[in-house]
């Protein structure tokens, strides 16, 4: 399968080589790795959420302040140095095109965010610790996002 017929199914990154059985397993402990350090820097805390959003803590700002600019460095990294992704591929950054859809759709994230005191990000770590009230959350996020893929095409562009 050619990397032009990929964008259709599951975008322009994804590997031509297929993993099975145990080779995911990999995923799973990254996963709860970044799970466990959500929870112990406080990132998945409603609290500090909604110091956030009440303008009473830098903290979260901190936070997503760092996770920009290492993501901003890794990206000029990836394209300086043509890194090349684990199973030897090319990694393609595409470029964005700006949508006032993107507007809306932050605002509703935003104050998605704010009222539930969760992103999506760390449901799951927020769902182990205990805070099972955020099952409501989880729910509402799946029906959110099979309600737009059943609407996406009728929105304006």
């Amino acid at each position: 399968m050619s990397n032009l017929e990929n964008t259709d199914t599951e975008g322009i990154n994804a590997s031509e080589k297929k993993e099975a059985g145990f080779a995911n397993l990999k995923y799973l402990i990254v996963g709860i790795f970044f799970g466990i350090v959500f929870v112990k820097a406080e990132i998945i805390s409603w609290f500090r959420i909604q110091e956030m959003f009440h303008l009473q803590s830098f903290f979260m700002y901190g936070v997503i302040g760092s996770a920009v600019a290492v993501g901003l460095i890794s990206v000029q990294l990836i394209k300086k140095f043509n890194i090349k992704t684990l199973q030897g591929e090319k990694i393609e950054i595409q470029p964005k095109t700006f949508s006032k859809g993107q507007i809306y759709g932050g605002l509703m994230f935003g104050f998605g965010w704010a009222i539930t005191g969760a992103c999506p990000g760390p449901l799951f770590a927020q769902i182990g610790t205990g805070v099972t009230v955020i099952i409501v959350t989880l729910l509402s996020a799946i029906a959110g996002t099979w309600f737009y893929g059943l609407i996406k095409d009728k929105l304006p562009h």
